[in-house]
């Protein structure tokens, strides 16, 4: 064989391996692309409900994902009958929504001494089995943040985005400066406002959630809580995501084990497209 074609052959064969290793990395980003877009289109529709099981690994978990809405509380009522929910974790994904629709739907939670987390919720296909996991990049923002102090232990990944902003009047947020106010407006604005500092008490949150949330009017950013804030508003109470069982279950039942096994490394779940802080201000205190 010719020197020449043997030079040949071995550049086509490089460049052949090249192309082949361009084409699977654009697959996989393109891949992590869409799933970050079907990830933020869920957390902009009425919130849905959905339990991931994972026997043997852990007890499952249920996914909460999108906006708050006057039924989402007897939506959840209707996806909890039947199912033993006591003790089990929530994994939040959500863009907030009703502030009065919320605090129902939260104190729901308390009452069945939930765990909350932040995550979004996947379906991985091996070649053995389909088992879910966690992915840890995710947000939780405006109303979510008050579901997720329902919680009696909440943990919030280090890649996950808690955000916070006042309530307003639903109708009028996207040009809040611009819109007109009544005194009724006013008046239903400071009854929501008390309804959740209550709430926020009753839950063992902390004044400075509050503080933060109503400093940031809703033609501002988002704020987005710090590792520290988190601490400080009493949003985190753990580094570790527990499940135990649940009261209901047998007394010789094993513990079940912890659904934070199956969050998925930050490596794995680096952010493609990450969300600007200017969301959607869906939270609503026009609700009598």
């Amino acid at each position: 064989m010719p020197a020449s074609w043997a030079t040949s052959r071995y550049w086509m064969l490089i460049i052949g391996a090249a192309l082949c290793i361009a084409l699977v990395g654009s697959m996989a980003l393109l891949g992590g692309s869409a799933r970050a877009d079907v990830a933020f289109a869920a957390r902009k529709l009425p919130m849905k409900f959905s339990w991931f099981p994972c026997e043997p690994n852990c007890q499952g978990w249920v996914s909460a994902v999108g906006i708050v809405t006057a039924d989402s509380p007897m939506d959840f009522d209707e996806f909890a009958r039947g199912r033993q929910l006591g003790g089990a974790t929530i994994v939040l994904n959500s863009s907030g929504g009703s502030v009065n629709a919320s605090i129902a739907l939260g104190r729901r939670w308390r009452n069945l001494g939930v765990l909350t987390t932040v995550g979004v919720s996947l379906e991985t296909n091996s070649t053995h089995s389909a088992s879910p996991n966690v992915a840890p990049v995710a947000y939780c923002e405006s109303m979510c943040v008050f579901l997720l102090l329902s919680g009696k232990t909440r943990y919030v990944p280090e890649t996950a985005h808690v955000r916070v902003h006042q309530i307003w009047m639903g109708d009028r947020a996207n040009d809040a400066k611009a819109a007109a106010y009544s005194a009724d407006d006013l008046m239903i604005v400071e009854r929501d406002i008390g309804r959740l500092a209550k709430y926020t008490f009753d839950m063992g949150g902390a004044g400075d959630l509050l503080s933060l949330s109503l400093n940031v009017p809703p033609w501002e950013d988002l704020h987005e809580l710090s590792r520290e804030e988190l601490r400080l508003t009493n949003l985190v109470t753990t580094d570790v995501v527990d499940q135990p069982s649940s009261p209901n279950a047998a007394v010789d039942e094993p513990t079940p084990k912890p659904v934070q096994g199956q969050f998925v490394s930050s490596a794995a779940a680096t952010e493609i497209n990450p969300e600007p802080a200017k969301s959607t201000k869906s939270a609503e205190a026009n609700e009598r």
